[in-house]
């Protein structure tokens, strides 16, 4: 199945917010990652997140498939662990200069991050100095790595159509005329706008009615996806890209999953529908 390369920010982001729990998890001093990009001919991946490194040079570093310890994961799609990096003759030693010199590393993992099959992203977790990293640490990060690749198949899965039936052309102009109204700043002819919309669809171009207390809400398949972004700390520009979506479109299925969730903010919204079990 062709990878779909539109989701990358996305993962690159979840990677980068989670990489705190993988360092509480393992009790590691250095802890990095990133996800893999296509500007090259080949995947490569991009080193974007760093947590305990003595300098900043691994940032934005790019690695190649069967390229360092990496890029060996990058092909093989498994965790690969070395002892000691420097004397290994299992991998390509390209980034000695950093890993070795700068960072001293020694003994350190490799952990794929899947997505749909596909290896999506690598993290890393290192110690330096004689010590090896233990079995048991290497089990808490399998165990957070297939937590992550699971958090990300429910955050990529497309959204479900819903079980509606197709509005007549007249239906359709109403409801995309109330979208672009939602989008107006202008309170004034945002208002004039929807006043339009309900003299043409009468009752149908109402907004939904806010909920009543304990009363189940529910969500389009595109308001949920939306908020799934929100949840993982995307902005609006940013769910856009994730969702090939106009940035006015996204925040349009923000206020009215506020609206139907009857919050006021992005975060108010985000914790209402994790308490509806929506997202």
């Amino acid at each position: 199945m062709p990878v779909d390369w539109s989701d990358t920010t996305t993962i690159d982001r979840v990677l980068g917010l989670r990489l705190k729990q993988l360092q509480q998890l393992t009790g590691l001093p250095v802890v990095f990652g990133g996800a893999t990009v296509t500007e090259q001919a080949a995947p490569q991946l991009r080193i974007g997140h760093l947590r305990g490194t003595v300098g900043d040079s691994l940032r934005d570093l790019r690695v190649e498939a069967g390229r360092g310890l990496g890029g060996s994961v990058i092909q093989t799609g498994a965790l690969r662990t070395v002892r000691d990096y420097a004397s290994t003759r299992t991998i390509t030693h390209d980034f000695d200069a950093i890993v070795v010199q700068e960072e001293r590393i020694s003994s350190v993992f490799a952990l794929p991050v899947r997505v749909a099959g596909s290896v999506r992203g690598v993290i890393y977790g290192a110690l330096r100095g004689q010590q090896a990293i233990g079995d048991v640490v290497l089990e808490r990060a399998t165990t957070f790595g297939a937590s992550l690749e699971r958090e990300l198949a429910t955050l990529l899965k497309p959204p479900e159509p819903e079980p509606e039936p197709v509005p007549s052309r007249t239906q359709d102009a109403v409801a995309r005329l109330r979208e672009v109204a939602l989008t107006v700043a202008d309170e004034s002819v945002r208002e004039a706008l929807l006043g339009i919309a309900r003299d043409l669809g009468g009752a149908d171009a109402e907004p939904p009615p806010a909920p009543v207390a304990g009363e189940r809400v529910h969500l389009a398949p595109r308001e949920i996806e939306a908020l799934k972004h929100v949840a993982v700390g995307l902005r609006n520009s940013e769910i856009a890209d994730a969702m090939s979506l106009r940035t006015e479109t996204v925040r349009a299925y923000l206020r009215s999953a506020m609206h139907r969730l009857n919050v006021h903010n992005r975060t108010a919204a985000v914790h209402a529908a994790r308490q509806q079990g929506l997202i």
